[in-house]
């Protein structure tokens, strides 16, 4: 197996990974939560898990890949207070809570599915498991972690001597700067819940009985649940946004370790947000731009995935129109270019074994996405062979350019369009316009941007 670097958030560097079972890796992914359209920042996400998923598929291992369904508990401060989000949405669209989840599932998945994210080995809801959060929750009071207050139970941060390692605080210096709203009945700011009683004047349309109480579970709760079940503990890799350091991947670590006596998983991996003008991009102030917004545009979904392969995971990616559209044309001009080529070439190994180094590095997907372009404009390459070397890239990638190459452009029409773009460059307006004539003769339209063209066939 080749070297694979990653930058581990609870060791804060990168180190060389190393599988708990040989040539095999356990995937945990912090899945949605399904009470609204997912954003594309939300998407940004999903799409650098998938690539994290395909690199260690291209050096040969077999991935377990887990993702939970949020689909009950994710009250809406993100810690123990408001509304739970699912049943804010049922009032908001008259449907039940459980249409609902169903319905934004549905909706996830087809955004995953036009955006070429490989689906999980398994998704698992939230409430398909409330028998083994109870369990987990009895494990923690046996141990002395737990504590009743009015509204729930709730885990004693304080008997948790590593809190905060994720995020490289301890216990004192996040109790300081708690910004937490802090209940008369909870000991400490930090302490969580890990089952809420449902309201005494109304019922819930989801919540069960427990040994507390009728309730449902702590957001929390189903993230180390759900891991432990499908993949026990330790695992490899626990991947999600940023956001989710500080509160829920902090609050995952106490109550899974607390219970289990074991590292809950031995790489966290987390990816950093996509901006709308240094604001990053929430649904509870009225700022997203979502999958269906894109198509309302003409803008083909995987022009969003090309943005976001030019950004490495850890960097935040500021999002415009303008760099989206640039994007577009870079993808439709990759998928023109090879579309021309012939089938049947061999992979070029000296780019491969660049490619799969850099990958390796971190997940490096910018430099693996320069050297996809280096192949196409290395002039001692066969076509052909280009062609190969590409897709074999694109495996990592996820471009799916074998499906989405645009309509079948020949050769000798990528070349006529090629030197039109150069005769425009010479500013050779009569045989640029000559050159575009014949390409439209020919049953073929050409669009210019400032930096390039795209060229598609006539229907």
């Amino acid at each position: 197996m080749n070297i694979i670097y990653l930058n581990n958030t609870i060791s804060k560097q990168k180190e060389e990974f190393k599988p708990i079972k040989k040539n095999k890796v356990g995937l945990y992914t912090c899945g949605p939560t399904v009470y609204d359209n997912p954003h594309i920042g939300n998407m940004r996400s999903y799409v650098m898990n998938d690539l994290l998923k395909r690199m260690f598929t291209f050096n040969g291992y077999k991935v377990k890949h887990i993702m939970n369904i949020t689909d009950v508990g994710h009250l809406t401060s993100d810690a123990d207070f408001g509304e739970d989000k699912l049943e804010k949405a049922k009032l908001k669209e008259n449907k039940s809570a459980w249409d609902i989840a169903k319905y934004y599932t549905d909706i996830f998945k087809d955004y995953s599915n036009r955006l070429n994210i490989l689906s999980p080995t398994k998704y698992v809801p939230a409430t398909s498991c409330i028998k083994e959060q109870i369990k987990l929750v009895k494990i923690l009071e046996d141990k002395g972690y737990i504590y009743k207050t009015k509204d729930g139970m709730y885990f004693d941060t304080a008997k948790f001597t590593e809190y905060g390692k994720l995020a490289g605080q301890n216990l004192a210096d996040l109790k300081a700067g708690a910004r937490i709203e802090m209940s008369k009945d909870k000991k400490n700011p930090t302490d969580f819940a890990v089952w809420k009683f449902s309201p005494k004047d109304k019922q819930r349309d989801m919540e069960w009985p427990s040994p507390w109480g009728i309730g449902f579970p702590g957001w929390h709760l189903e993230c180390s649940t759900i891991s432990t079940k499908y993949l026990k503990q330790p695992f490899d890799i626990h991947t999600g946004g940023i956001e989710h350091i500080p509160i829920h991947h902090t609050n995952e670590i106490a109550q899974s370790e607390a219970a289990y006596n074991e590292p809950m998983a031995n790489y966290w991996i987390h990816f950093e947000h996509l901006l709308l003008k240094d604001a990053k991009m929430s649904k509870s102030k009225g700022k997203t731009i979502t999958i269906d917004t894109l198509l309302g545009k003409n803008i083909n979904p995987l022009a969003l995935r090309y943005l976001t392969l030019q950004t490495h995971y850890s960097k935040r990616l500021e999002f415009s129109w303008k760099a989206l559209g640039a994007a577009q044309i870079a993808y439709n001009r990759l998928g023109t270019k090879i579309s021309g080529f012939k089938n049947g070439g061999k992979v070029n190994i000296g780019y491969i074994n660049k490619f799969n180094t850099v990958i390796n590095d971190d997940l490096n997907i910018p430099k693996g996405l320069a050297l996809l372009w280096a192949v196409l404009k290395d002039n001692d390459i066969e076509d052909k062979n280009k062609k190969a070397t590409i897709l074999a890239m694109d495996n990592v990638l996820g471009l799916n350019l074998k499906a989405y190459i645009l309509p079948k452009v020949p050769a000798n029409i990528v070349k006529l369009a090629d030197d039109r773009w150069q005769a425009k460059q010479d500013k050779d307006w009569d045989k640029a316009d000559k050159l575009r004539k014949e390409i439209e003769d020919k049953g073929y339209t050409i669009k210019d941007s400032n930096d390039d063209y795209i060229i598609s066939a006539n229907e």
